[in-house]
């Protein structure tokens, strides 16, 4: 009997040294796929700063090679520049750099159509006042671009809208307007930024703006931060895009692509030299469409994607060039548009 006693006692103790040993090996195993995953995220924190501090390099480059072209030519921005040659790759230690620089006078700002408050030349549209000539090529800017739906009179609501999404007023612009008490009764409610667009991601929730007319205005226009500027940089409008010539200037379609082809690998060297063209100088074309041009950008957009170790960064840097040639960074955004 006190020997089947022992026995049992034995066994006892054996399946207790066996769950011990079990639990021990679970509790190993999980501490070791813990440090794995910890070494993994530390290695991933790693890779994706080395992955920042790159496209940070890009950054610093893109203002190197702007300065650079300044040298070559502070008055005329064009073209044939070593800032526009498009996409360029660069091989790096475990990963490479990509970057691309970019006019962003070669398009129609859409914050333009946001008046200053003693503009006049500049006012939009208020219950059937004069439209101002930034008004009305947005408007002949969406016609021309042949998007599926939209018209004269959608182009007019989506003016009227933006316009006053933009404004620091609370009238309605015109019978396409919205302001605070339309985006309050939404579902989901909110209110007009009546403040400058950030980003094209905002358009999508201003009224009567589709996502097809956001894609296709991402092609021909731009937007400058903080500033209603909207002098286009005749010499840096990209030349499948005669559509902005046509709407900021209300000729033909060939008109426009010939004066395009026209420009030559320096582009002009002065605005008068671009309407003193054939096929400009038998237009309609009043003085003050004329200024809404210039030979010379100040605004300059770098995108740059930078890889290291399976880690990827992706930045949007908007540039300026101050009236002393100084470069300036005026904004960042982090991700791909």
């Amino acid at each position: 009997m006190l020997t089947m006693v022992i026995k049992q006692q034995k066994g006892v103790a054996l399946i207790t040294v066996m769950l011990i040993v079990a639990l021990i090996a679970i509790l190993a195993t999980q501490m070791t796929a813990r440090l794995q995953l910890q070494m993994q995220r530390t290695t991933n924190i790693g890779s994706n700063q080395q992955a920042y501090w790159y496209a940070m390099g890009a950054e610093a480059f893109a203002k190197r090679v702007l300065l650079q072209s300044l040298e070559d030519d502070a008055e005329v921005t064009h073209l044939g520049q070593i800032w526009a040659q498009g996409e360029n790759t660069f091989p790096v230690a475990l990963g490479q750099i990509t970057g691309e620089i970019s006019d962003l006078q070669g398009c129609f700002n859409l914050n333009a159509l946001r008046a200053d408050e003693d503009d006049n030349d500049n006012a939009g549209t208020v219950n059937g006042t004069k439209k101002s000539i930034t008004r009305t090529a947005f408007e002949e800017l969406l016609i021309a671009l042949a998007i599926e739906g939209v018209g004269s009179f959608e182009a007019e609501y989506m003016a009227d809208a933006l316009t006053d999404w933009l404004d620091t007023n609370s009238g309605i612009s015109g019978s396409g307007g919205a302001e605070d008490n339309d985006y309050a009764s939404k579902e989901f409610p909110y209110l007009a930024a009546n403040n400058y667009l950030a980003s094209f991601a905002e358009l999508r929730i201003v009224e009567h703006f589709t996502v097809p007319v956001i894609n296709k205005l991402k092609e021909y226009t731009c937007i400058l931060p903080n500033t209603n500027l909207n002098k286009v940089n005749i010499n840096t409008i990209a030349e499948d895009k005669p559509e902005i010539l046509v709407a900021m200037l209300g000729i033909s379609q060939n008109d426009a692509s010939q004066a395009l082809s026209a420009r030559g690998d320096e582009g002009f060297t002065t605005v008068e030299d671009f309407f003193s063209l054939a096929e400009l100088s038998k237009a309609d074309i009043s003085a003050e469409q004329k200024k809404q041009f210039a030979v010379k950008s100040e605004y300059f957009k770098l995108k740059a994607t930078a890889s290291f170790n399976n880690s990827y960064f992706a930045l949007n840097t908007i540039m300026k060039v101050d009236n002393k040639n100084n470069i300036s960074v005026i904004s960042r955004i982090i991700g791909r548009e």
